[in-house]
C-alpha cells in the first residue's frame, strides 16, 4: 500500500519512520524546509527501542503526483485545515484517511471535505518531541496505534490497513470501538492538559501540595461527564486507571500541551479544551476547572501573536 504521512513532526515522524524502517512504501508530505532537512540528513529517531535514521521520500503539496491508499494524518489540530488543502490532491476514490489528532473536531472537518466513507477513526499513544536538531525523541517506551471503522465493523479495507501497519516496530491493532477509544483519549488529554497547564506543574508536584491531589481527579470527573453526556461515557476501568495515575506521589507525568507551554510553543487549546468545553456547555454540564484552564491558555495563546 502507498502510505502518505502528513506531517513529519514528533508523532507522524515517529510512526512514519517506523513504517519506513519496516520497508513500507512511505512518503512524507511536509513543508519545504522539513523536506530539505529529511533529504539531507534523513529522519532521525532517538528511542528506548533503538535509535535509527531513515531516508524516506519527502514531498511538498505542489509535488503530489499520484493518489495514495492510506493517508496517516498527524499534524497539530491548529494546522488541520491547511493540511486538508495540502493533501486533497492525494485522495483517490479508495483512499482511506487515518487521523491521529487530538479531540474530535478534525473528524467533522475531514468528513465535511471528503465524506464519511473516506475516514477511519484513529488513536495513537506515544510520548515524543522534536529536539533543536530536528530529531524525534521518544520519551517513554509505549508506542501504540489503534484504528477502526466508525461503525465498528471489520471491513476488507480496514484489514488491509492493519496489514500495512502491523509488524512495523510499534503496537498496532484494529479497534471495534474506535469512537469510544477516541473519546477516552480526549478525556485523558483534556483533564491532564487542563490541570498541568493551569497549575504549571507535573502530577507529582501538584499532589505534593496540600489539597492538590483533589484537583486532577476533579478535572477527570468534569471531562468524563461531558463525554458521558455526548454518548461516550468513560469505562469504570479507564476512570480507575486515571485516578491512580493522576494521584501518584512523585509522578513526573505531564501532558504534551504542558510541554508545549513550557517551550513557549503554540498549544492545542481550542481542540483539546475549547471544543470539549463548548460541547459540555451546550448540554448543561458544569466544568469550572476546564473553563479556567481554557481561559488561561487562551490568554497565553493570544499573547504569543503579539
Amino acid at each position: 500500500m502507498r502510505i502518505l504521512v502528513v506531517g513529519a513532526g514528533a508523532v507522524g515522524g515517529y510512526f512514519g519512520g517506523r513504517l519506513q524502517q519496516a520497508g513500507r512504501d512511505v512518503t512524507f508530505l511536509v513543508r519545504r524546509h522539513r523536506a530539505e532537512t529529511i533529504r539531507e540528513g534523513g529522519l532521525q529517531v532517538v528511542s528506548p527501542h533503538g535509535n535509527f535514521t531513515v531516508y524516506p521520500k519527502a514531498i511538498t503539496a505542489t509535488e503530489i503526483a499520484l493518489t495514495y491508499d492510506v493517508i496517516l494524518l498527524s499534524v497539530k489540530s491548529f494546522a488541520v485545515l491547511s493540511a486538508i488543502d495540502d493533501f486533497a490532491a492525494a485522495i483517490g476514490p479508495q483512499t482511506v484517511i487515518v487521523p491521529v489528532l487530538n479531540g474530535m473536531r478534525h473528524m467533522d472537518l475531514l468528513m465535511e471535505r471528503f465524506g464519511k466513507h473516506a475516514v477511519l477513526g484513529g488513536v495513537c499513544v506515544v510520548a515524543t518531541e522534536m529536539d533543536p536538531h530536528s530529531r524525534i525523541i521518544q520519551l517513554a517506551d509505549f508506542q501504540s496505534l489503534r484504528y477502526g471503522e466508525l461503525d465498528g465493523q471489520k471491513t476488507e479495507r480496514l484489514e488491509a490497513v492493519d496489514q500495512a501497519f502491523r509488524g512495523a516496530g510499534f503496537d498496532a491493532a484494529i479497534s471495534t470501538q474506535i469512537l469510544q477509544d477516541m473519546w477516552q483519549k480526549w478525556v485523558q488529554l483534556a483533564s491532564l492538559g487542563a490541570i498541568t497547564c493551569l497549575l504549571r506543574g507535573n502530577i507529582g508536584e501538584i499532589v505534593a501540595v496540600p489539597g492538590g491531589a483533589d484537583l486532577p481527579l476533579s478535572a477527570v470527573r468534569e471531562c468524563g461527564a461531558v463525554a458521558a453526556a455526548c454518548g461516550y461515557p468513560p469505562s469504570a476501568k479507564f476512570l480507575e486507571e486515571k485516578a491512580a495515575e493522576f494521584s501518584a506521589a512523585g509522578s513526573s507525568l505531564t501532558s504534551s500541551m504542558y510541554r508545549d507551554l513550557v517551550r513557549n510553543a503554540p498549544v492545542e487549546v481550542d481542540s483539546i479544551l475549547g471544543d470539549l468545553l463548548a460541547r459540555g456547555h451546550k448540554l448543561g454540564i458544569s466544568t469550572p476547572i476546564l473553563q479556567a484552564a481554557f481561559v488561561n491558555l487562551s490568554i497565553y495563546q493570544r499573547a504569543r501573536k503579539y
